[in-house]
């Protein structure tokens, strides 16, 4: 398998090498060529598809690095101010032009003369977006585009006071690993404190934000903007019952699970009662784990961990290395979160995270890497839309890297000890988060079947979700006033709505690569290479078949993967 991460900058044919989106003005005439153009054979419109995609690149790479310079520094106005305008003046402006450049490849008559294979799924999106489209909801998504990232301006500027000295939500996080309890629970209300001051903005933000949205569901046609985003998000292969199916899955077979490891938590550390800020927290006389100091030392252990999985792999990152795409530590004014981003043009992705010398910071790192591998796997692809993969796919690229790499986390432990409790803190992880996407996923599902609500009636159904799906053996006593604004952590639902549950169905798919690599570890990273190159090619259960994997989400399908995990969880404990 012929494999290089020496990754080469798309060239340009169409567009000048050294043009730069500045202004609407200085854009629109390359689009007005491309809807003028006349179209007299299948290798002219063939031609055309490949100036529409360089266009596209072009512009999606500009929009691309003014989101990621932003939210490196939310405090420079500059940046919010190239970002917005990006939203505001030339977004809006781009949309009736894509909408006619979408509608001219329908039109076309030889259209119906492309390879069938290789275009169904962009044709099949491409026609979804012609019905879709409506002017009216040009300026609203402009607004929303805005609005969005205000989530990321508001939680930048959120830190605390630990030990008497300033550190963000992020940073003071490591302080509930540790086995002091009155330190842990000390943090713990700071944390959730500091959110409280914020709760009201995000309140209404998150109002502001429902009021636009179902808005633009009910231009378009639809009840509500649930129906309209499963279209949007190209949910083809599942609907709002499959989810509501996974819901029921995580309760009747993973919350039982998550119990058990509480509640082996709760023996361990020698308390009554399990307390949130007990979760993450190590028994007396053990130190909490301190894989990396620093976020060059952080890449330079993910560097060598890739290396054991697979030499391109570490290419990939010695690449983006080079190219300077990482911002990986944390620090005040950065937004919060991590991601990795595809650059259409530069084909390397840029890395985003908040390091804070934690474990869950080497997973959130392998996590990016193994989105990252995908964007360089499908960076040859013909087309920009070619690389617009699914993104139930996407998180199983970066979920199984999660898995593989536990094998070589050597190079982050050099002790027995921490290697195994390493790996335990994963598993316990990769069983726990279920029960949280399931209650994400389940509160924006009546959140936008209700959009008139009352923020007195979000509380009620936010509180009465999160009891649903919160372990029994953990204690939430005198902590409802917490409890009752939990979800404004999640940047998901202000920036990008409907987009979680993804992260259920994906690491279904990635147990199942893990499993597959556990048996035979050629043989998983040759079906993982090859279903990231597809990119968007393929359907979704294609995809997971290329994988070696099925796309179940029924209950007894995940009642098997999960029987999996506990018993490699109860071996390694």
């Amino acid at each position: 398998m012929l494999l290089s991460a020496d990754i080469k900058r798309t060239e340009r044919h169409f567009v000048p090498g050294d043009f730069k989106v500045t202004t609407w003005e200085g854009l629109e005439p390359y689009f007005r060529l491309l809807l003028d153009r006349p179209i007299s054979s299948p290798a002219d419109l063939e031609h055309w598809l490949k100036d529409v995609s360089e266009m596209e690149a072009v512009v999606s790479e500009d929009a691309c690095w003014r989101q990621i310079r932003m939210t490196c520094d939310t405090t420079d106005k500059e940046l919010e101010e190239a970002f917005t305008y990006f939203c505001m003046e030339i977004q809006p402006r781009l949309q009736p032009y894509a909408d006619k450049l979408n509608r001219k490849l329908i039109a076309c008559s030889f259209s119906s003369e492309l390879d069938k294979q290789k275009y169904f799924t962009y044709l099949r999106t491409v026609k979804k977006n012609i019905d879709l489209f409506r002017e009216e909801n040009i300026a609203l998504q402009a607004e929303l585009s805005v609005m969005q990232q205000q989530f990321a301006v508001v939680s930048g500027k959120m830190t605390v006071e630990v030990n008497g000295q300033e550190y963000t939500l992020q940073q003071a996080s490591k302080f509930l690993e540790s086995h002091d309890r009155k330190l842990r629970e000390s943090v713990y209300r700071k944390i959730q404190e500091r959110r409280l001051q914020d709760r009201k903005e995000l309140h209404d933000l998150f109002t502001q934000l429902i009021e636009r949205r179902h808005k633009v569901a009910v231009n378009a046609g639809f009840a509500n903007y649930r129906d309209y985003k499963f279209v949007e998000l190209s949910r083809f292969d599942y609907n709002k019952e499959d989810c509501y199916r996974f819901h029921e899955a995580v309760k009747l077979h993973v919350l039982p699970i998550v119990e058990k490891i509480y509640e082996q938590k709760r023996a361990k550390l020698g308390l009554d009662t399990l307390k949130p800020w007990d979760i993450d927290a190590q028994p007396e006389g053990t130190q909490p784990l301190n894989p990396f100091r620093t976020g060059t030392e952080l890449l330079e252990k993910t560097k060598q961990c890739f290396e054991a999985i697979h030499p391109f792999f570490a290419d990939c990152l010695r690449t983006m290395d080079r190219m300077k795409h990482f911002d990986l530590e944390s620090r005040k004014g950065k937004a919060p979160g991590g991601y990795n981003c595809p650059l259409a043009e530069s084909g390397a992705p840029f890395i985003f995270m908040n390091a804070a010398g934690q474990m869950d910071d080497v997973i959130t790192m392998v996590h990016e890497g193994g989105h990252a591998i995908h964007s360089f796997l499908s960076h040859g692809l013909e087309l920009s839309a070619f690389k617009d993969y699914p993104m139930e796919i996407a998180e199983v690229a970066s979920m199984s890297m999660e898995l593989f790499s536990m094998s070589h986390w050597q190079a982050f432990f050099s002790n027995d000890d921490e290697l195994q409790r390493a790996k335990e803190h994963q598993l316990e992880r990769v069983i726990t988060i279920f029960p949280w996407i399931a209650t994400i996923d389940k509160f924006q599902h009546w959140v936008y079947e209700n959009p008139a609500h009352t923020i007195e009636e979000r509380t009620a159904k936010w509180v009465e979700i999160l009891n649903e799906f919160t372990p029994a053996n953990v204690d939430t006593d005198g902590l409802q006033r917490y409890r009752e604004t939990g979800w404004q952590r999640q940047l998901h639902l202000f920036e990008v709505p409907f987009y979680y549950i993804e992260y259920g169905i994906a690491q279904l798919g990635a147990i199942g690569l893990w499993m597959q690599y556990e048996q035979n570890r050629q043989l998983a990273l040759t079906h993982y290479i090859n279903a990231l190159r597809l990119g968007g090619t393929k359907t979704l259960p294609e995809l997971y078949e290329a994988a070696g994997l099925k796309f179940d989400l029924s209950p007894d399908y995940i009642k098997t993967l999960m029987e999996f995990v506990n018993r490699e969880f109860e071996e390694i404990g």
